[in-house]
């Protein structure tokens, strides 16, 4: 089963680049390259749900291992203990990179659209600069709140 895990973790980056190569490909003939994008996201979902349910598995059958061997010797137990504990951690550490991101790429995408309507606004009417700064600071505050989320994750740790 680990072998398999690793291979899917340098076979997910090459497919990665496989798909975005043909969107730039089909990009530089002229083509519309949303079809293109849109199977680089699915390849990237397909390739995030097996990293997942591999990694899990990959845990579950240590966890199950280290069980076995813990009937044998206390000293066992503690290590299956660590183990256990190493691999909660490190789901959590995944789980705040995770969050992080995604918080990230929504805030920008927030920004995206609300930064160059804020300064169309101003440009026309000084006097609503505030008003435009408001939404562009709620665009900013997806991203911190992401993070603080992160922060609360890695304290339970």
């Amino acid at each position: 089963m680990t072998a398999f895990f690793y291979v899917l973790l340098i076979v997910a980056p090459m497919a990665l680049l496989a798909t975005a190569f043909i969107a730039l490909r089909k990009r530089n003939q002229g083509k519309s390259a949303k079809r293109a994008m849109g199977m680089n996201l699915a390849v990237f979902g397909v390739l995030v749900v097996l990293l997942s349910v591999l990694s899990f598995n990959v845990f579950a059958a240590s966890d199950t291992n280290t069980a076995a061997d813990t009937a044998q010797t206390e000293q066992t137990a503690a290590q299956a203990e660590q183990t256990a504990g190493d691999s909660s951690k490190g789901l959590g550490l995944l789980a705040a990179g995770l969050v992080t991101g995604l918080a990230g790429i929504g805030g920008g995408i927030a920004l995206a659209a609300a930064a160059p309507a804020a300064i169309a606004a101003t440009a026309e009417n000084p006097k609503s600069f505030g008003k435009s700064l408001i939404f562009v600071a709620l665009g900013e505050s997806i991203a911190l709140f992401g993070v603080v989320i992160s922060i609360l994750i890695i304290n339970e740790l």
